[in-house]
């Protein structure tokens, strides 16, 4: 390593608009962010999954990810 291009590193607080606090080494002073792992509604169980339009089945039939049924020889009539 080069002398004296490196920043320096310090312990950092980082502040959630939550109230959680996380102390970590960073380069950077204290931060306070918007959303944290506690407060997150994927972290935390609350999260909804919306399918607004059918989004994923247009995503689907645009790739032609979707299976056709396959007919089954069982259910059709024998010929003779």
């Amino acid at each position: 390593m080069k002398p004296e291009i490196h920043p320096k590193i310090k312990e950092t607080t980082i502040s959630c608009v939550c109230g959680a606090e996380f102390k970590t080494l960073s380069s950077k002073d204290d931060m306070k962010i918007e959303i944290c792992s506690k407060c997150h509604p994927f972290f935390t169980g609350k999260r909804k999954m919306i399918d607004t339009a059918g989004r994923v089945e247009k995503f689907m039939k645009k790739y032609n990810l979707v299976s056709e049924p396959e007919a089954s020889d069982e259910t059709e009539e024998p010929k003779e």
